[in-house]
């Protein structure tokens, strides 16, 4: 996903669809270690439920901003439970989870949004997985879908396309620009 172009993952919806179902069976899969700890210590965790009503009043840029917010905090969660948890099980899915959710934070911050705080909430292990397919498949999902309507024009099979415009370089250094 890292070198994936913004457009594509907006303009295909196959990909959104792709990430749903990894969440899922990432929590599908935390759910069958034995013996999760607790955390010593409550996580903030980012609130993902909403109401659409409400999210659809929103302008694209609040809800990218928003969503941007939820995987910074999501990424932090994930960062401070790895410390945390040794069982082998759910330390190898928290070390996928945040690989997957950092380069969500990592391809929405080409776009130089900022991040901003949110208050604190305690959390089990498991309920960080939760909160990340919650947010995929969420938040996520319809601001894709709502920027494909700006950003997407039909292709020649049905399947949405990207635009012509260039597309922005990815931090880390990279020295290609991803593929359009």
């Amino acid at each position: 996903m890292s070198r994936m172009s913004p457009a594509r993952l907006v303009c295909d919806n196959r990909l959104i669809q792709k990430y749903i179902s990894e969440a899922k069976d990432m929590e599908k899969r935390v759910s069958q270690c034995q013996e999760l700890p607790s955390l010593t210590q409550p996580l903030p965790l980012p609130m993902v439920d909403f109401s659409l009503r409400e999210w659809k009043t929103k302008t694209n840029e609040t809800k990218r901003q928003e969503i941007l917010c939820d995987l910074a905090l999501l990424v932090d969660a994930v960062s401070a439970a790895q410390g945390h948890v040794r069982q082998e099980c759910a330390a190898a899915l928290l070390g996928q989870l945040y690989k997957k959710a950092n380069s969500f934070l990592l391809l929405l911050q080409t776009f130089s949004w900022q991040v901003r705080p949110l208050l604190p909430s305690p959390s089990h292990p498991s309920v960080i997985f939760l909160v990340y397919r919650q947010l995929v498949q969420g938040k996520l999902r319809f601001l894709f879908h709502d920027l494909a309507k700006d950003f997407c024009r039909e292709g020649s099979r049905g399947v949405p396309e990207p635009p012509s415009t260039p597309c922005p370089r990815l931090p880390q250094g990279d020295s290609e620009s991803p593929a359009c």
